[in-house]
């Protein structure tokens, strides 16, 4: 199957662009897969530590050079409901392993934190630094030189990215990635929404409000409405970094267990020690990058992504950028609702078809490209399948489904939701930003209103309890970029925004911060760039300016004389609160290293 031509032009492009990077990546990839089996070269000493727990029998198998060792990088908690379930995954990896003659070891563990439990929180100040640090962390583990593959067992926000950063880090070591599937549906993601807004509106208390957010998020795996957990999920399939039909079974099932065996065992096969020598760092290409953009587009996914996706194409040499991601949303139509996209959640999506009937419909109109390596063989075309299970405990595939199970919550390539993906950058006088309008009604997408700046998320909250915003306005929220604070979510600022936009106010939302994969029917101009610490143009907003966000013609102004806007002084904030406490001093130097959203805000690249 044949790419439609403008994902060609597009993937030849960010071809070009990642040479003078890309090549030397991929030479320093063979030249590490040369030097055979790693633990030939290490010492005695340092092998007879890194077996010395083993039962004898791994000890004599590891001591050689032709039992295959799996290293397992584990995300696991019991916090974290997506990561709970990873508890029992290294006993269940070591038993697949040990029944195709090969050694699993957890080679180490990284920190996973919940933005669920952080959103508003100082805690959150260290999430989008998470991602860097998850990376060093697997680094860490994977340094010691033992392991012949790596799997990778990481669900949410920032781990996956992370983990990713570190297997194409690690990119001479096949990667698999494990996941652990969605909590069963709770509470209605629409009825939850409603909740919360009557919150905002002071209708109900917090015993009601609380009552309904235990009533959704109830039990292991991860939260069901398709934020960046979700999309993770999402892009690690297309992608081809997990098994196919992996992404959306349940925890605790017997599904669920046999694809963990399976991809355990898949791991084993694609070292050098066999015939199907699949290292990650060849495997992911352009070709992978944009197959990962385009379902993103095509789902809805999280913004998140216009960073995350960055940044894990650097760690493989490539160039993605903003423009790439815009043009790509251009082209790709919408095919799924998903919460906040819609009513359903990611169970409703993966019993309409899932992934496998998306990737069907995108290879039938020649969005994607077929011709990618994935840990499962050569073809995206073989993840076009439902996994069921055999008698015999083992993963069944069948053909995905040539219509939608629900075509409310999965459409065909025929009758997309609607003609484009929904992520597009902005370009003005105010610099860059991205904005994602899938669920926005669109007599949203254009917004012209006076400027309302506040320098906290809390300071907007405040404003609203005191009924200062029953007006049209654009909220500039800034100073919340990744120097400023760590780029925080602003999450908690949807509730109130939504109620004033359902009150028949023009509202939206212009920040440098982050607004999170459950950006919703407010416009948002979100991870504006330069950010305001920079003394980019967000700084020199002031209230009563005039702002028009077009997300129509792609656009983010101040209408104002432009040698008077240039003119006008950058304001400075204080940000000494910003500093100290929940751990935010340890990420001070983060802060000062930290790259522009539009590179991925990464303190790696």
């Amino acid at each position: 199957m044949s790419a439609d031509r403008r994902i060609e032009a597009i993937t030849k492009r960010i071809v070009e662009r990642s040479k003078p990077t890309r090549e030397p990546y991929l030479e320093r990839v063979r030249h590490a897969s040369t030097k055979g089996v790693k633990r030939g070269a290490l010492a005695c000493g340092n092998l007879a530590h890194g077996f010395a727990v083993c039962s004898p029998g791994d000890k004599a198998a590891l001591a050689g050079d032709t039992v295959p060792n799996l290293g397992i990088i584990t995300a696991y908690n019991d916090m974290l409901s997506a990561h709970q379930p990873f508890e029992h995954f290294p006993d269940l990896i070591r038993k697949a392993a040990a029944e195709v003659g090969g050694v699993a070891q957890v080679a180490g563990g990284v920190p996973a934190m919940c933005d669920g439990v952080t959103q508003g929180q100082p805690g959150m100040e260290l999430s989008l630094f998470s991602r860097d640090i998850i990376a060093m962390a697997a680094g860490i583990g994977l340094s010691h030189n033992m392991f012949d593959a790596a799997v990778f067992l990481g669900v949410c926000d920032k781990i996956v990215p992370g983990l990713m950063i570190a297997a194409l880090t690690f990119g001479h070591l096949p990667s698999v990635f494990i996941p652990a599937g969605p909590m069963t549906s709770g509470l209605p993601n629409d009825e939850k929404n409603r909740i919360r807004q009557l919150y905002a509106e002071g209708k109900i208390g917090r015993a009601e409000l609380l009552e309904s957010e235990s009533k959704s998020y109830h039990g292991p795996g991860t939260c069901t409405f398709y934020g960046t957990a979700n999309s993770n999920q999402m892009l690690m399939e297309i992608m081809g970094f997990h098994m196919p039909g992996a992404s959306f079974v349940n925890p605790g099932t017997p599904l669920r267990d046999a694809l963990t065996r399976e991809a355990t065992k898949r791991a084993l096969a694609i070292t050098a020690l066999g015939n199907e020598f699949t290292p990650a760092g060849e495997m992911i290409d352009e070709r992978s990058i944009v197959n990962g953009v385009v379902g993103l587009h095509a789902t809805g996914g999280s913004t998140n992504h216009t960073m995350h996706l960055i940044a894990m194409a650097r760690a493989g040499g490539i160039q993605l950028t903003w423009q790439d991601i815009s043009d790509l949303s251009d082209i790709v139509p919408l095919l799924a609702r998903v919460y906040p996209n819609g009513s359903a959640d990611v169970n409703h999506f993966h019993a309409a078809g899932g992934m496998g009937f998306l990737i069907k419909q995108l290879l039938k109109a020649g969005f994607v490209h077929d011709d990618v390596r994935t840990v499962f063989g050569q073809g995206l075309a073989a993840y076009t399948i439902e996994p069921h299970l055999n008698e015999d405990g083992t993963v069944l595939r069948q053909p995905s489904p040539e219509q939608s199970g629900d075509p409310k919550v999965l459409s065909q390539i025929e009758a997309p939701f609607q003609a484009n993906g929904g992520l597009k950058m902005l370009t003005g006088n105010m610099g860059k930003a991205v904005i994602k309008i899938s669920a926005v009604k669109p007599e949203r997408h254009i917004i012209e209103a006076p400027a309302v700046v506040f320098h906290t998320q809390q300071a907007l909250l405040d404003a609203f309890k005191d009924g200062k915003l029953n007006r049209d306005f654009v909220a500039v929220v800034r100073f919340q970029g990744p120097k400023a604070n760590g780029m925080p979510e602003l999450h908690k600022l949807t509730p109130s925004l939504g109620v004033l936009q359902d009150r028949g106010f023009k509202v939206a939302l212009i920040t440098d911060g982050r607004m999170s994969g459950a950006s919703g029917k407010v416009p948002a101009a979100i991870h504006v760039t330069p950010e305001a610490v920079d003394g980019g143009p967000i700084a020199k907003i002031q209230d009563g300016d005039m702002i028009r966000l077009d997300a129509v013609a792609g656009t983010l102004e101040v209408l104002m004389d432009a040698s008077e806007f240039a003119a006008r002084p950058a304001i400075v904030a204080d940000l000494s609160d910003n500093e100290f406490g929940m751990g935010r001093e340890l990420f001070a130097p983060l802060r000062r290293l930290a790259g522009p959203a539009d590179q991925g805000a990464s303190v790696l690249f």
